[in-house]
């Protein structure tokens, strides 16, 4: 029983500290909180709007909080705007409720507020429905700007979560099912060469797709929530090493579903026979063993928040590297032998060992290096011309 309780405990602990329960807790916190003041300060008995509105810009970062709030008062406002002159010119009909939404979503196209266009529209005819207009217009304003600046005091005050955990978690993930899928292709070659097999094969890299769309995600979201952070000191670098990291996954995924690809020919241009020699076969699965084991040190390394970690993951994918390339080279000295013998199928064993070379290639630590030096010199070229296009601007504008 004490241990149930001990475990129970732990449980809990942990799930205070993970971004979703954080998240929860910040945001029931704001809308509480902007309701007791929005009851004090509005003349609404029940000013919901500001509960509301801390809701939605309590989003999951500081960056994203401040680019919503700025968006949502800018919707409200509008709509309001809008109800007061329709109230104004010819109150609340059939004809004009249709004037009033078409109108109400052509401005927020206009003023550009994104996914708080509909809010116009609600907004507007909230105001409009009512009798005194001009008091609940401007009780609505109020309210919505109640829950915009308790939110972003909520976020200055309680540090938004970061979710480069979770990011870490899925791109680890996403090695894992590559890894598992060279696995695969590395027990099959020296079987008969089934096409049902290959193509199962092809399939299950083509998924890998689906899986780097929600990988981009989750990444998405742990930039964001590295920008302005305050815990966060080195956040452009946490965010160009993640997203290097999977672009360089990416492109292996890419060439993984390619090897699957020329498999597929393979087996169907050899039916009723092995794909490769014994000793081909052999020297091919070593080369998809190892470069397994590289894909997930590839992940660690780039997930790595203690430098003793890094090191190790890459020291590892050095090695792992390596022996892969040793077991790739004697696999074209067989191929190569096995050409001259059966020319028929060179050019589909030349695509594969081409395939390997790529995928090897991609995961060194030197073309990663590389990358991420690519990567930052962009930024600042990027950060650099945008002041210098401001300060053009500015000259302009004095001239």
């Amino acid at each position: 029983m004490p241990e149930t309780i001990t475990s129970l405990a732990t449980r809990v602990a942990r799930r205070r500290r993970e971004p979703v329960a954080v998240q929860a807790l910040r945001s029931t916190a704001a809308a509480v909180i902007s309701y007791v003041v929005a009851l004090r300060l509005s003349s609404e008995p029940n000013p919901l709007t500001a509960p509301l509105t801390a809701l939605l810009v309590v989003q999951v970062t500081l960056y994203s909080t401040l680019t919503t709030s700025i968006r949502r008062v800018n919707s409200v406002v509008v709509g309001v705007l809008i109800a007061i002159g329709f109230s104004a010119l010819v109150g609340l009909t059939w004809w004009s409720l249709g004037l009033l939404i078409l109108a109400s979503l052509v401005v927020g196209h206009l003023v550009r507020v994104d996914e708080f266009v509909p809010e116009v529209a609600i907004s507007a005819m909230l105001v409009l429905g009512v009798t005194q207009v001009t008091d609940t217009a401007w009780d609505r304003v109020l309210e919505t700007i109640i829950g915009a600046v308790v939110g972003l005091l909520v976020n200055l005050l309680l540090a938004p979560p970061l979710w480069v955990g979770p990011a870490g978690a899925a791109i680890t993930d996403l090695a894992q099912r590559m890894s598992r899928l060279l696995d695969h292709l590395g027990e099959e070659p020296s079987a008969t060469g089934r096409v049902e097999q290959a193509a199962a094969r092809l399939h299950e890299a083509r998924r890998l797709d689906n899986d780097i769309a929600q990988v981009d995600a989750a990444l998405r979201q742990a930039e964001d929530s590295l920008r302005l952070n305050p815990r966060v000191k080195e956040g452009l670098l946490f965010r160009l090493v993640l997203r290097t990291g999977l672009d360089t996954l990416e492109i292996c995924a890419v060439v993984l579903r390619v090897a699957c690809r020329t498999l597929t020919d393979l087996a169907r241009a050899r039916p009723d026979g092995p794909l490769f020699d014994p000793g081909a076969a052999d020297a091919l699965r070593q080369v998809l063993r190892h470069t397994a084991i590289a894909v997930e040190s590839f992940a660690q390394l780039i997930t790595a928040q203690v430098s003793a970690n890094a090191e190790e993951a890459e020291a590892r994918l050095t090695g792992e590297l390596a022996v892969a390339r040793a077991h790739r080279d004697r696999l074209a000295d067989l191929l190569q032998a096995s050409a001259r013998e059966d020319p028929a199928h060179w050019q589909l064993w030349g695509a594969l060992l081409t395939e390997i070379d790529r995928v090897l290639d991609e995961l060194g630590v030197d073309k990663r290096s590389q990358r991420l030096l690519e990567e930052l010199d962009q930024h600042t070229r990027t950060r650099r011309t945008g002041r210098l296009g401001r300060l053009r601007r500015r000259r302009q504008d004095r001239a």
